[in-house]
C-alpha cells in the first residue's frame, strides 16, 4: 500500500511503499510562497497517479499553512493550472 506523508521540516511530500521511499514532491519556501521545484516517482511506480497525489498533498498543506503556491516543476505547474480551473 502506498502511503503519502507531508514532511514540513524537509519541505516535501513523500510517497512510501511500506518503508521504501518511492517518490517525492519538493518545494522551497520564499517568504509567504512555496515554490514546487521537483516531483519524481520511481520508474517502477510511474503511471499510477502517485505524482499527482504528491503535488495535491503540497497544495492542501499550502492552504493549511496559508502559503501562496507556484511551481517551477513543469509537472506540478500543470497540476496547479488544472486545479485553478476546477
Amino acid at each position: 500500500m502506498i502511503d503519502i506523508k507531508f514532511i514540513e521540516k524537509e519541505n516535501r511530500a513523500v510517497a512510501y511503499d511500506n518503508e521504501i521511499e518511492i517518490g517525492e514532491c519538493e518545494f522551497e519556501e520564499l517568504e509567504d510562497t512555496w515554490n514546487i521545484i521537483h516531483t519524481a516517482v520511481d520508474r517502477k511506480y510511474q503511471g499510477q497517479g502517485i505524482a499527482k497525489v504528491l503535488v495535491k498533498c503540497v497544495i492542501e498543506n499550502s492552504k493549511r499553512y496559508n502559503k501562496n503556491l507556484i511551481a517551477e516543476c513543469s509537472y506540478a505547474k500543470r497540476i496547479l493550472e488544472t486545479n485553478i480551473r476546477s
